[in-house]
């Protein structure tokens, strides 16, 4: 799949729970890869953390190359790294579809946003709870989407912050067609309020890779979106 419609695949799946395979079991990539677009995911998130934005490590060129190879669906891959733009092209010759980068670790936003565009993948920004959202007004125009951290990037264990939603409706609100997702502490619960915010994306970790079905996990999550925006159109 092009790099190009495989981004307008995700923005057509929307909206659509995304998989962070950061939970997946890595020994056995190929049968959780298998399982996960037979349930019928819309996307796979791969979170890049490189131990200096954020204090924890992950993977990088190689498993998003592995990952590749071995799926078609699309690639969103969140950089929670330093230097989002060294990394891009390598990610991109990997199979990305979709780079994100956080606000937070960029000096330009703007100029960065350009770079990754340059590249012909989908571009997305993210920014941290208490990060506020005029750190981000003015690239907007520049992305196609914008990533809305409801835990503090690269930290485990955290509690969902409803400051997301917030931004969230502030977001739909200023930027109708802009693409919007969230990530940290998505659940049957908080997936619904992230909808009814106007959420398209939802990045989901613990709620399918700790359960027992993740057909099961995934039909639970959608229904709980479905619901949310079922509400939304009866209030409108």
């Amino acid at each position: 799949m092009a790099t190009k419609a495989a981004f307008q695949a995700i923005r057509d799946s929307a909206p659509s729970v995304l998989p962070s395979l950061l939970l997946c079991d890595f020994g056995d990539l190929r049968h959780e890869l298998a399982e996960l677009s037979d349930v019928g995911v819309g996307a796979l998130h791969l979170d890049v953390m490189d131990g200096h934005f954020v204090p924890n490590l992950s993977y990088g060129m190689p498993i998003v190359e592995g990952v590749r190879r071995h799926s078609d669906l699309p690639l969103d891959v969140h950089l929670m790294i330093s230097d989002p733009v060294a990394y891009a092209k390598p990610m991109v010759e990997a199979g990305a579809d979709m780079l994100t980068f956080h606000v937070e670790a960029v000096r330009d936003p703007i100029e960065t946003a350009g770079q990754l565009r340059d590249l012909g993948v989908g571009v997305g920004i993210a920014l941290n709870p208490e990060t506020p959202l005029a750190m981000i007004r003015e690239a907007i125009p520049m992305v196609d989407m914008a990533l809305v951290m409801s835990v503090d990037a690269g930290f485990g264990g955290q509690s969902f912050n409803p400051i997301a939603l917030e931004k969230l409706r502030s977001l739909r609100h200023d930027y109708p067609d802009l693409l919007l997702e969230i990530d940290g502490g998505i659940d049957v619960e908080t997936i619904t309020l992230a909808r009814a915010a106007g959420c398209d994306l939802f990045v989901v970790g613990s709620a399918i890779f700790r359960r027992d079905s993740y057909r099961k996990a995934v039909a639970d999550l959608n229904a709980a979106i479905a619901a949310a925006g079922e509400n939304r159109e009866e209030e409108s």
